[in-house]
């Protein structure tokens, strides 16, 4: 599927179309096309990409991988950043990224997403009615839509803040392994985070200090807000990351101390009976020749010696507070 936005800077008058509008763009030196690409087959994509808009095969190809790390490169007539976008949202917390690729010339746009882009989408209906938008030139829409991106990055990373909170209450108050599992799989969710943040840190920075020849330079600005706003987001993306890695050593500790605690009772209770078992055991044998064995008052002697012995242990226990 292709869809088109044809501006005309002498009139504002913005066209909205598909393929056909590549030709009357064209044929019109002095308008803007934004053409956004998706569920497009690659052959006939990479073929209308070179031909009409003399984009690079390597950057084409880059562009249509399901997987590539973000990057930037700069072609003689023509920028290539590639971006990763989060997909629609859901109410789970979890790291699902479609590629965004962006072509940006003197005169044209061309985006390309792997899936449907909330973040294009939004952009697109914005397009539509403002005309000084476009007018703004290709740059510009690129930016508006790298900020649009990050700005999911730092909604989504916003809605974890207050579920680790009511997780790091249940760690205390009622701990069960489902907590552990969560957190596991937050710290995964968030490195990915981190590093697809990272990239675009670097993206935007090399964009700042060496913007090529189509982001012009009064650009610079929003191109600073982008960065400033990977980095927000990248922040805290490592810091939900060390909240949830201090959260599992808790729970870990937490559920160390309590076994620590089971482990001393038993130790406590195995103390206790080893002096019994003993006698016990040796009251227990066989032999002819016990005297005790002939006493009448002698079970409950070694009753009343069981006793003591029990009872005093447990006054030393209590008296060192190990129970």
């Amino acid at each position: 599927m292709i869809r088109t936005l044809l501006y005309h800077p002498a009139t504002h008058e913005i066209e909205i179309g598909d393929e056909t509008l590549i030709a009357a763009w064209q044929a019109r030196p002095g308008t803007i096309l934004w053409a956004d690409f998706h569920d497009h087959a690659p052959h006939a994509e990479l073929d209308m990409l070179v031909t009409r808009f003399g984009l690079h095969p390597l950057a084409i190809h880059d562009a249509q991988r399901s997987r590539h790390q973000p990057k930037i490169e700069t072609f003689e007539d023509h920028v290539f950043i590639l971006l990763k976008g989060l997909g629609p949202d859901k109410e789970e917390f979890e790291f699902e990224t479609i590629q965004i690729a962006l072509f940006i010339g003197a005169r044209f746009l061309v985006s390309r997403a792997s899936a449907a882009s909330p973040s294009i989408d939004a952009l697109w209906e914005v397009a539509q009615q403002d005309g000084a938008l476009l007018a703004g030139g290709p740059d510009t829409l690129a930016l508006r839509l790298a900020r649009i991106s990050v700005d999911r990055f730092l909604a989504r990373l916003l809605t974890l803040e207050p579920r680790l909170e009511d997780l790091e209450q249940a760690i205390v108050s009622h701990p069960k392994d489902d907590i552990l599992s969560d957190l596991m799989g937050y710290k995964t969710c968030l490195r990915k985070f981190r590093r697809v943040l990272l990239y675009h840190q670097q993206i935007f920075l090399d964009l700042l200090n060496n913007a090529p020849p189509q982001v012009r330079a009064e650009r610079v600005h929003e191109i600073k807000d982008v960065y400033e706003h990977q980095e927000r987001a990248g922040s805290l993306a490592t810091l939900y990351y060390e909240v949830a890695s201090d959260l599992i050593e808790g729970y870990i500790s937490l559920a160390s101390h309590r076994l620590n605690n089971i482990m001393k009772i038993l130790t406590i209770v195995t103390a206790i009976f080893v002096p019994l078992s003993f006698l016990a055991g040796v009251y227990g044998m066989n032999f002819e020749n016990m005297p005790e064995l002939k006493s009448r008052s002698g079970y409950f002697v070694l009753l009343g010696v069981m006793g003591t012995i029990a009872t005093i242990l447990l006054l030393v226990f209590r008296r060192r507070r190990w129970l």
